[in-house]
């Protein structure tokens, strides 16, 4: 692994790290193995549709040091390294150099275990399907769902999906990233009491206001006709500090968020009920009833016994219902459960013709992907995040401010992707 120090234009310092993918670089992309997952839109991650970098802070531990890391990969198609620039620091200790790694590693899924899953996954995905068109988007799936830096933070962001539309989802994330910020910075009592704590990023209305689909196709079709994707990107472009994190911390840890007022919380970052949770699952962490490095460490051996042990765990949490638990098992490596809400009802009945419930929908996914066992929610999910695209084109090139498009309203109507196909073979 090679390191280097380089000066940025505006006088600080930037380290760029080299980590090795080894058994993942036969066919690894970076752009597949992020943007596969609403998780990736969440603050505080950002990926760069120009550029195809992925950016966000770091804390990195021993001791504990904050940095901003963006990751990118060389331009060549037999490259078998994953460039990190590294910003805040003039050096990494060893201790901070392998917090980083293991952080990357695992947001990208870069352990042998995951390799295998990932190769046993495309190996059954061929064997079923050999070369058919129609399933083309199995086989381009990377088999590498993207997931945080942490558990904790999997954990926080999965009680984030539930019972909302995603732009309330991508709010509360940077609302809490914002609150991270300002606990960093000790910005003063006086200051929050006369913003009334209000939350600086406004919260997605979900209800009362509905956003027109001819608009959302309008503003869809236009940010692709304005420009295309430029994949040459300069090594002084990719050297630069990332701007998107200004007033924008790092992801908050369970100390900064434990001894929070839970009305503040609740307010400050809009969560309502989500507040409570979040709270508790911060003390359970804090106060050691909830021990993340041996539920990591469980994880390890991804059988049904092993799943089964964890999920009782995890219902024991406060608020971690089979949805959010589900989410969590995903995140930590189990692939046979499909974490199923109402957007799994809408998709079953829009690709499947299937007329399922909240009562009937757990059996009617376990019909149609046993096939792909143990292995259900990657095929699920290849298929999900197929259709997202038709309905929005490809979803590592929306603009961040379209993010908050994608919900189950604008995925009904069909003439997006009716609009955004007309569009394709005119050109």
């Amino acid at each position: 692994m090679a390191k280097e120090q380089e000066e940025n234009g505006n006088g600080s310092s930037s380290l760029l790290v080299e980590l090795p993918l080894r058994e993942a670089a036969e066919g690894f992309e970076l752009e597949k193995a992020i943007c596969n997952h609403g998780l990736f839109m969440l603050a505080p991650n950002h990926w760069d549709p120009i550029s195809r970098s992925f950016s966000r802070p770091l804390r990195l531990t021993s001791p504990p040091l904050t940095v901003t890391v963006r990751i990118s990969q060389p331009p060549t198609s037999s490259s078998s390294t994953l460039y990190l620039r590294v910003y805040g620091a003039s050096s990494l200790s060893p201790p901070h150099r392998h917090s980083l790694l293991n952080q990357v590693s695992r947001m990208l899924r870069l352990s042998e275990s995951e390799e295998n899953k990932v190769r046993e996954f495309r190996s059954i995905v061929e064997a079923l399907h050999g070369e058919e068109e129609a399933t083309e988007y199995l086989r381009s799936f990377s088999g590498r769902v993207f997931r945080s830096p942490t558990l904790f933070e999997d954990m926080v962001k999965c009680i984030l999906l539930c019972n909302c539309q995603f732009s309330r989802t991508l709010s509360m994330a940077k609302a809490l990233c914002e609150l991270q910020f300002e606990i960093q910075h000790q910005i003063s009592s006086s200051k929050a009491v006369e913003d009334d704590f209000i939350p600086k990023t406004p919260a997605g209305k979900e209800s009362k206001r509905k956003l027109r689909v001819s608009k959302v196709s309008m503003r869809l079709e236009s940010k692709f006709t304005e420009s295309k994707v430029d994949n040459s990107v300069s090594d002084l472009q990719l050297s630069q500090e990332p701007l998107d994190f200004v007033g924008m911390g790092s992801f908050p840890s369970p100390e900064e968020l434990a001894n929070l007022d839970e009305s503040f919380l609740a307010k400050r970052c809009n969560l309502g009920y989500r507040a409570s949770r979040i709270l508790k699952l911060a003390q359970g962490v804090v106060q050691g009833n909830i021990q993340l490095t041996q539920l990591e460490e469980d994880c390890k051996e991804t059988s049904l016994s092993s799943y089964d042990k964890l999920s009782q765990r995890l219902r024991q949490i406060d608020g971690f219902g089979p949805f959010t638990c589900a989410n969590v098992l995903m995140c930590m490596g189990f692939y046979h459960v499909i974490p199923a809400d109402s957007e799994t009802i809408r998709h079953l009945k829009q690709v499947h013709s299937r007329s399922c419930t909240v009562q009937t929908v757990g059996r009617d996914v376990e019909l149609i992907y046993a096939k792909y066992a143990p292995f259900q929610f990657l095929a699920y999910w290849a298929e999900m995040w197929h259709f997202y695209g038709q309905r929005f084109g490809k979803l590592s090139e929306l603009p961040v401010s379209d993010y908050k498009l994608i919900t189950a309203s604008n995925m009904k109507n069909k003439k997006i992707a009716t609009r955004k196909r007309s569009k394709t073979s005119a050109e």
